[in-house]
């Protein structure tokens, strides 16, 4: 069983719809692997900087955690949940954003891959 398998999980598609109707994108990768590409509208607060940060992520709202494949951004969507927050991991993180298709981009707009 995976340790973060009580880890509420929405895939790719719900994770945009849900996007697309408010919901907060947090990616939690590290800087490096944002400059490559994100996606479209996520906000960076890498992993390791979570407890200084916690204070800039919308607490009146959910929020969609993202990282690279899944792994991170599950224990990022539990310790959320365990502050409060209303969270939810995407599974398969920026590879499934990419696979579907959906807008990923550098800083500066242009087509962004995943680091």
């Amino acid at each position: 069983m995976s340790p973060h398998s009580a880890v509420p999980e929405v895939d790719v598609a719900e994770g945009f719809r849900r996007v697309q109707s408010g919901a907060a994108l947090l990616d939690v990768r590290e800087p490096k692997e944002w400059q490559a590409g994100h996606a479209e509208g996520a906000v960076l607060i890498p992993m390791s900087q979570l407890d200084q940060r916690s204070g800039e992520l919308p607490a009146d709202r959910e929020i969609v955690v993202i990282c690279r494949s899944g792994g991170r951004s599950a224990a990022v969507t539990a310790a959320l949940l365990n502050a409060g927050f209303s969270a939810v991991n995407l599974a398969g993180g920026s590879l499934a954003w990419v696979s579907a298709g959906l807008p990923f981009v550098t800083d500066d707009g242009t087509p962004g891959t995943v680091s």
